[in-house]
């Protein structure tokens, strides 16, 4: 009975129009990819998403630069829930990207777009705790957008082809 149901969903499943991203002839999506750069990003939460995007793209191999990926980034940091003493118990941290794949050859915007996510911090009573606490909600969140950013961006590439 369970090997119907699993067949019977496989089946449905295979219906619905779904494609994987590297699916198609060998791995154009992959080939696109690695031809993307990433222009340079300010801040220091802009090192990280330079630096995971680059990570994500480069793992696709090395290409000639046919697309530049331009990111503006807006990280924001906000308390939130005051304790009885008047001081702030928790943050919230929002990474907000704005990015626009760009043809080089032709100047053309091909995908314009934002990203984003938030995370929640504790405020705890020691300032170091809550700092590393702070960085690492920043770490987080940089490869969370990040993985969204290059997701949109291969779709964006297989629809070109």
């Amino acid at each position: 009975m369970r090997a119907g149901v699993a067949l019977a969903a496989l089946l449905a499943l295979t219906g619905c129009g779904l494609q994987p991203i590297y699916a198609g002839a060998g791995n154009a999506a992959v080939a696109g990819l690695s031809s993307v750069e990433v222009a340079p990003i300010p801040g220091r939460s802009g090192w990280l998403m330079g630096n995971a995007l680059n990570d994500r793209l480069s793992a696709a191999g090395e290409g000639t630069a046919r697309y530049r990926l331009d990111v503006r980034l807006d990280d924001q940091l906000e308390g939130l829930g005051l304790l009885n003493d008047d001081t702030i118990g928790r943050e919230r941290r929002t990474l907000r990207a704005r990015y626009q794949l760009v043809d080089i050859a032709t100047g053309s915007i091909v995908l314009d777009a934002t990203a984003g996510s938030d995370a929640g911090i504790d405020v705890v009573s020691s300032e170091y705790a809550t700092i590393a606490a702070e960085q690492a909600a920043l770490e987080r969140l940089t490869d969370e957008v990040a993985d969204r950013i290059v997701t949109s961006v291969s779709l964006a590439l297989r629809e070109q082809q």
